[in-house]
């Protein structure tokens, strides 16, 4: 397919499309809203573009399908056809390999992959062209391989900045990737969150700046020529109907540039883990609801009624374009300031972002000093940070531990009763911290968990 190409995902981690399709089928239909250029700016919050980004050979294999791609290479690092040449040949063996081994969806070291990918191009390109390579794969990646102009505007892109948590004053759909958390924001302001499932480490969510213009209802699907389809029974390149068992795109879905998506299908277990070949995944009755609220958020007239009546006729496709481009930002933040307290997420893509240096700009984007904390404060925050880093090391537990705070107003009491062990913690810790009251991005809204039950309130560990 013309288009099945793979996508950096910004800092140190690219993906390549699994969720590939084709947006409409021959007896597809689509309404008459008509999109129009959003006029509102973008908040700041994630790096629209970054440089000195490893790839992954599957990732390499498909990025070289893209006939703009790889004129990019020839015209802006002078990349011969044999060094093309080269570069498949190795991209090619790497996926045949996942193929044999059904590796694709298994959640093992990122960085090492990353950096073999980086070895075998070096020794391709040589050192320096292969850290041009990685800039110009970024950029590309941030734009989907389209122009900036045109929905989300070139203005737009350039406002993102470096500055972290970022809370949007426009309406706009926000990603946290490590957060495993989706929020609709309209007009500054959070109307829901939904709990998601991200991409495999083998093909990560990507970060940047993207634009949804079209709900599509009952959407086809058409497997891409990877690996993980030959356990599929499905060809690919067919055309998989709507409603068909083996078309994993649930019943809508929301293209967010190039074959990345927003699309429904997904189990309530496959929440909050590793879930999709590099899209944004959530439950039927997620994907439902959320494309009501976009439609609403953007202007669009889209009735419940009309919804049901197009999902009822599950052969026809139906494409619903938004009155308003809305952007999407697709973040990757393991340190965040919600609602008055510290989390300090799991570093899912081994981008090694729980760092002190992280730390100490999350913090003082909220007018926070590291330095002006406790010591204790400090020791928290240090075992939370290793904790939650793509490889932990040994060290123990401070003394006034994340779970000890936690269950402390219960202890006092029981003075001469042992002082449980604190669990160790899997995805997430949360600390709070005096300084950052009532600052930070807000904590989520109608949290949808895709177990049709509320929310529970997060604890310290988790």
């Amino acid at each position: 397919m013309k288009f099945r190409f793979a996508l950096l995902i910004l800092l140190s981690a690219i993906w390549f499309g699994a969720c590939t399709t084709v947006p409409n089928n021959s007896n597809s239909t689509v309404s008459t809203a008509t999109p129009a250029p959003s006029a509102s700016p973008a908040s700041p919050g994630a790096t629209a573009t970054q440089s000195g980004s490893p790839v992954t050979l599957p990732v390499l294999d498909a990025l070289l399908t893209d006939e703009k791609f790889t004129q990019d290479l020839k015209s802006k690092l002078q990349v011969s056809d044999e060094q093309i040449a080269s570069l498949k040949r190795l991209s090619s063996a790497e996926v045949a390999r996942l193929r044999q081994t059904n590796a694709e969806d298994a959640t093992g070291d990122a960085a090492e992959a990353r950096d073999r990918a980086s070895r075998e191009i070096s020794t391709v390109l040589g050192e320096e062209k292969a850290k041009q390579f990685a800039t110009i794969a970024s950029d590309f990646w941030a734009r989907a391989g389209e122009d900036i102009d045109g929905g989300v505007g070139r203005q737009a892109a350039s406002d993102l900045s470096a500055q972290p948590n970022a809370v949007p004053t426009d309406t706009r759909i926000v990603v946290n990737i490590p957060a495993f958390r989706m929020d609709l924001f309209e007009k500054g302001t959070l109307v829901k969150s939904y709990k998601i499932g991200i991409g495999y480490p083998a093909f990560p969510l990507p970060r940047g700046l993207r634009k949804a213009q079209t709900i599509i209802v009952n959407p086809t699907w058409t497997p891409p020529d990877e690996p993980w389809v030959a356990k599929m029974n499905v060809t690919p390149g067919e055309k998989i109907e709507a409603g068909s068992k083996l078309n994993p795109l649930g019943p809508i879905k929301i293209p967010i540039g190039g074959p990345s998506l927003i699309h429904g299908g997904k189990s309530p277990a496959k929440l909050g883990t590793f879930a999709s070949h590099g899209c944004v995944g959530l439950t039927t009755a997620q994907v439902k609801d959320f494309a009501k609220l976009l439609a609403k958020a953007s202007g669009t007239d889209f009735a419940d009624a009309t919804m049901e009546k197009y999902l009822r006729d599950r052969t026809t496709t139906k494409s619903v374009k938004l009155k308003e481009t809305v952007p999407v930002e697709l973040r990757y933040e393991t340190i965040v300031v919600e609602d008055g307290k510290l989390h300090i997420y799991k570093d899912v893509y081994a981008q090694e972002t729980n760092t002190e240096e992280n730390l100490k700009k999350v913090l003082a984007a909220h007018g926070v000093q590291l330095d002006s904390l406790s010591a204790d404060e400090k020791n928290q925050m240090a075992y939370a940070l290793n904790a939650m880093s793509a490889k932990p090391k040994p060290m123990p537990a401070p003394s006034a531990s994340v779970e000890a705070n936690e269950n402390a107003n219960a202890n006092k009491s029981a003075k001469n009763k042992r002082k449980p062990e604190p669990k160790k913690p899997k995805n997430e810790v949360v600390l709070e911290l005096a300084a950052l009251a009532g600052r930070g991005y807000p904590a989520p809204v109608n949290f949808d968990t895709g177990t049709g039950k509320p929310a529970q309130t997060v604890a310290a560990t988790r």
